[in-house]
């Protein structure tokens, strides 16, 4: 699971919490009522990124850490990636943008496939290496569980061959559920058209001394 703290103070007329509010009251035995949901559709294009505080991620296990906003710093890097689209798209993409490109791109209204908001990350997949290995060893597993290495590799070869093309889809669910945390490149994005945040991911040495049981079970 993955969530974030939004501001107390936040309001929008999309969310009616201030009625919502009023249902807080303690049950008639005087336990407090313990939560209610306020909405679960369209709910991240009607949040300000500066309204957006701690994002925690968790493991099955119910393990947690709350990450901080920081810098997103991704030059000299590969220039193809690979992204998992979190919320509200579910895509796993392949891309020639660099993150905070590809944020405005795929929340671009001109782009058909787009949202006002996305919550994404990139994963951690050196594809020049991978698509060298494959060419050697055609039975070497692909690095995401439910996509086909063959899937990657035409791909590749689609972003490569067309220097116009931006992005190929990989797959129209990410399965962001089933990726482990090791695989993630450096944290998670939000972005807008106009704007982009970056809550980094902390090395795997500083999990293992934040929180030990999260680091076994990341």
């Amino acid at each position: 699971m993955i969530f974030a703290e939004v501001d107390a103070d936040y309001r929008n007329d999309f969310f009616n919490i201030e009625d919502i509010l009023t249902g807080m009251a303690p049950h008639s035995d005087g336990r407090p009522k313990a939560t209610k949901f306020i909405a679960s559709y369209r709910v991240l294009e009607h949040v300000d990124f500066s309204a957006l505080g701690k994002l925690y991620i968790s493991t099955e296990e119910g393990h947690c850490i709350g990450l901080e906003r920081g810098e997103h710093d991704s030059k000299g890097e590969e220039s193809i990636r690979i992204y998992a689209e979190i919320a509200p798209m579910r895509m796993l993409v392949m891309s020639k943008c660099p993150p905070a490109e590809f944020g405005a791109y795929i929340t671009d209204p001109d782009n058909h496939k787009s949202a006002p908001k996305q919550f994404y990350t990139q994963l951690d997949i050196d594809l020049l290496e991978f698509l060298e290995e494959f060419e050697a060893n055609p039975f070497k597993p692909s690095p995401i569980t439910a996509l086909h290495p063959s899937t990657i590799r035409d791909a590749f070869r689609a972003l490569t061959a067309y220097p116009a093309k931006k992005s190929k889809g990989l797959a129209l669910d990410s399965n962001i559920d089933t990726i482990s945390y090791r695989l993630l490149k450096h944290g998670f994005s939000f972005s807008s058209k106009e704007e982009s945040i970056f809550y980094p991911l902390p090395s795997h040495a500083t999990i293992e001394a934040m929180n030990l049981k999260f680091w076994r079970t990341m």
